[in-house]
């Protein structure tokens, strides 16, 4: 079998002059400094989502030691979530053709036989399997994520989170094993010999150099088509690959990006009704039940701030208005510092139905329970009678179609 050229597991079948290990050297190199990046941002990511409230926003409550590293999410600056999740969205799919032209440089070592020379040669070859079937999860996992289409098997939350570390375990292996030696080939820029060479070359139609930029030009185009749904504004439009990326939210002071409208959140008009609606607020002194029209009556203030999800795609800044999470804290007996809070939606069904928010979120003076956008009610697709707007906090959290805010240590 190893000898037959028409089997895989020949040498002589691959016979792309391209594969050498120059060329997946320098790809190696390229993906050792973007997957590292990927991976501390979406720590970050999910450091934003589960800021220690283990029992109210963690999607993995069996992480145990993985979650080492939470900490209480700042809200300054306003746009860290923008930038964070941003990257990591657009970086990943940046990454993809180079992933590709990567996995594609060193297929042939899937077949060789035998499959394990040595107790080492199989340990090795068990940690390349969890390094690409790793890495493809991850990142098939997360552009699905990215186009809302979860057709994945349970919760995008905690398959993407254990994925990532099981990946980045052996991505780590891997790069201890293989990078001193992917530095001195691209220093030497010598075309060594190696199982990646083909010994029966075919003739060549394009050069190394050519096919990495090949590889460039497609990351590239990626990238065109993906950041604009972070920059947000009119660079929206050229965000062609992105979630709703051609969709129009509309125009007037409403008229920016939505993922849950309130039909798809199953809110109906009867819900929101100034008769029927009252925001329920609980602290230690008791319960306050409020109509919109007490709220107003309350001291409104605005704040400039934008909305980033998960997903990479964020709004520019919309101008806010409403009554400080602060001020309801002190309306029931939280003068002083005022606690952690958690939110409750009248949307009956989905995973951040309810949120919580950290002490120094609430306390914040530009976190609102929000009642006007850009100087309009509030939409009901954005949110009506009353929604969360926090600085720097991920979209699910600035939670739509508020009903009850409970203050209190969580």
């Amino acid at each position: 079998m190893r000898d037959n050229p028409r089997l895989p597991t020949s040498p002589g079948f691959w016979r792309s002059p391209l594969r050498g290990p120059w060329f997946t050297s320098v790809l190696g190199l390229v993906l050792l400094a973007g997957i590292t990046v990927l991976f501390v941002t979406g720590l970050v990511s999910y450091a934003a989502y589960n800021p220690g409230l283990s029992r109210v926003n963690d999607q993995t409550p069996d992480k145990g030691i993985l979650g080492f590293y939470l900490f209480a999410w700042p809200t300054d600056p306003v746009w860290l979530y923008r930038l964070t999740q941003g990257v990591h969205v657009t970086l990943g799919i940046t990454l993809i053709p180079v992933l590709l032209a990567k996995l594609w440089s060193v297929v042939p070592r899937l077949f060789t036989l035998p499959p394990a020379r040595s107790v080492a040669h199989a340990l090795e070859r068990i940690s390349l399997l969890l390094l690409v079937g790793g890495g493809l999860f991850e990142f098939t996992t997360g552009v699905l994520n990215v186009q809302l289409d979860y057709v994945f098997p349970g919760s995008f939350y905690p398959l993407h989170f254990y994925g990532a570390w099981v990946f980045f375990a052996a991505f780590l292996a891997h790069a201890a094993l293989k990078t001193p030696a992917a530095v001195r080939t691209v220093r030497r820029r010598r075309h060594e010999q190696s199982d990646l060479v083909t010994p029966r070359p075919a003739p060549p139609t394009v050069s190394r150099r050519g096919a990495l930029g090949l590889v460039g030009g497609g990351s590239l185009l990626l990238f065109l088509t993906t950041v604009g749904q972070s920059l947000g504004g009119p660079f929206r439009r050229t965000a062609l690959l992105a979630p709703h990326g051609t969709a129009d939210p509309g125009g007037g002071p409403n008229g920016f990006q939505i993922n849950k409208t309130a039909g798809y959140a199953g809110i109906t008009a009867a819900d929101t009704h100034e008769d029927a609606w009252r925001l329920v607020v609980t602290g230690r002194t008791g319960t306050v039940r409020l109509s919109r029209a007490q709220l107003l009556r309350l001291p409104q203030h605005s704040a400039s701030l934008p909305i980033a999800c998960v997903e990479g795609w964020s709004t520019a800044d919309q101008w806010w208005r409403g009554v400080r999470l602060r001020d309801l804290a002190a309306l029931v007996g939280y003068e002083g510092d005022p606690p952690d809070v958690f939110v409750e939606s009248l949307q009956r069904h989905g995973a951040f139905r309810r949120a919580a928010l950290r002490a120094n979120q609430v306390a914040d003076g530009r976190s609102l329970l929000a009642l006007y956008v850009n100087g309009e009610e509030l939409s009901a697709d954005h949110g009506h009678p009353a929604r969360i707007i926090v600085p720097a906090a991920p979209g699910v959290l600035n939670t739509k179609w508020v009903a009850r805010l409970t203050f209190g240590d969580l």
